[in-house]
């Protein structure tokens, strides 16, 4: 038996981010991950971190992106680990009058925030970007908005974390949670029993499985995301690359339980897009958010609806052949916010989680949020918008 005084559930971005900002603080780490770190959709997302700057009076949407984006910087500047940080800007493409006056109001409630993005026309846009089509009526321009590669930097915070002190434990499957009479829990692994002081749950789309070892409903579910890549190419793609189409649908009907999907009960209710092109060449595109329960198979007819999007924002596109394609869960939130905190009612729980589409590029300070959380005993005050009491239930 193993005795940790804190442990950490998951070996995503945000659970080795955790282990990362708890280590520092010199505390007793322990991680483990049932699988390898960055396994499940931290591993495979598209590598983009959103950012539009802190603004004037940062909600916990700017902790999140703005705080994310400077801990990548730091990872890959200050601490000389390679994540192929780079904060290359982002163009969402305006396809449609209605797209145009959307972003236009969006762009100045964003910069009425002291928020930095730009509306450019189809010129200026294609400036940045020399691929866009001709055919769109313009872009909106983040310049703060960042790419890394996801596995290498996911591995990177577990990296660090171990430098700090705290171990790593890969392929130990929790198996059981039981509270301790004295205090902590008793959790049984694959690889062995661990006695923690405190319980960090931070185990993504898995979040549910987890809670229910503790007799707790997590609302979090599972949506299937999917990708394509093309065969690696010349540098043709210099941002990251969206469309507003989805942004301005899910503003007239986000929907319900969980919002901000692209297919509900089988039916396509938008299309949704992104994409960036990595060092290696590969140019990689995804958008689909889909329940489909455990199932991470990509859906072959999602995927050419997918590119069929990407070749109207980038034509060149329709002369590169699909080279794979590849899906994951992600931790979608049922009532749309993410889970950061302590459980109510019961000593030494914690979460991170909830993180949905974005979680690359948010759960950097997520972790470092629930990290400092734990250390001091007291919540940054944005952590009330992500506060998990009344929405974890017992079972």
């Amino acid at each position: 038996m193993t005795e940790t005084e804190i442990l950490i559930v998951g070996g995503g971005i945000a659970g080795a981010s955790v282990a990362y900002h708890l280590a520092a603080h010199g505390r007793r780490v322990m991680l483990v991950e049932r699988d390898e770190i960055a396994s499940g959709a931290s591993g495979v997302n598209a590598g983009a971190i959103d950012s539009v700057g802190w603004g004037d009076k940062p909600d916990l949407q700017a902790h999140l992106t703005a705080g994310s984006v400077e801990i990548f910087q730091a990872v890959q500047l200050d601490h000389g680990e390679d994540v192929e940080f780079r904060q290359s800007g982002a163009l969402q493409a305006i396809h449609t009058e209605a797209q145009h006056e959307f972003v236009r109001r969006r762009v100045h409630a964003l910069r009425a925030r002291g928020q930095q993005v730009e509306l450019l026309t189809t010129r200026q846009a294609r400036s940045l970007e020399p691929g866009l089509s001709p055919a769109l009526l313009g872009a909106m321009y983040s310049p703060l908005r960042s790419q890394a590669d996801p596995r290498r930097a996911t591995a990177a915070f577990a990296t660090l974390a171990a430098r700090h002190g705290a171990t790593i434990l890969t392929h130990h499957a929790v198996t059981s949670i039981a509270p301790r009479a004295a205090a902590g829990y008793l959790v049984r692994t694959t690889g062995g029993e661990i006695v923690a002081g405190a319980l960090v749950i931070a185990a993504g789309a898995w979040c549910g499985p987890v809670g229910e070892l503790l007799g707790l409903d997590i609302p979090i579910t599972p949506v299937r995301g999917q990708m394509w890549a093309t065969p690696p190419a010349p540098p043709s793609v210099f941002q990251t690359i969206a469309s507003a189409e989805s942004q301005q649908a899910w503003d007239l009907d986000p929907g319900e339980a969980p919002p901000f999907l692209t297919i509900r009960r089988g039916t396509r209710v938008t299309r949704h897009l992104y994409g960036r092109q990595r060092r290696n060449g590969e140019i990689i595109f995804g958008g689909d958010r889909e329940p489909v329960g455990w199932n991470a198979t990509p859906d072959p007819a999602g995927i050419e609806v997918n590119r069929g999007h990407a070749i109207e924002v980038l034509p060149f596109l329709a002369g590169l052949p699909i080279a794979r394609t590849w899906a994951g869960l992600m931790p979608f939130p049922l009532d749309g916010r993410p889970l950061i905190g302590r459980v109510p009612g019961r000593d030494g729980l914690w979460v991170v989680s909830g993180l949905a589409s974005s979680g690359f590029g948010r759960g950097p300070m997520a972790g470092k949020l629930l990290a400092d959380y734990l250390h001091t005993g007291t919540p940054a005050t944005v952590l009330a918008e992500a506060d998990p009491a009344g929405r974890i239930r017992e079972r």
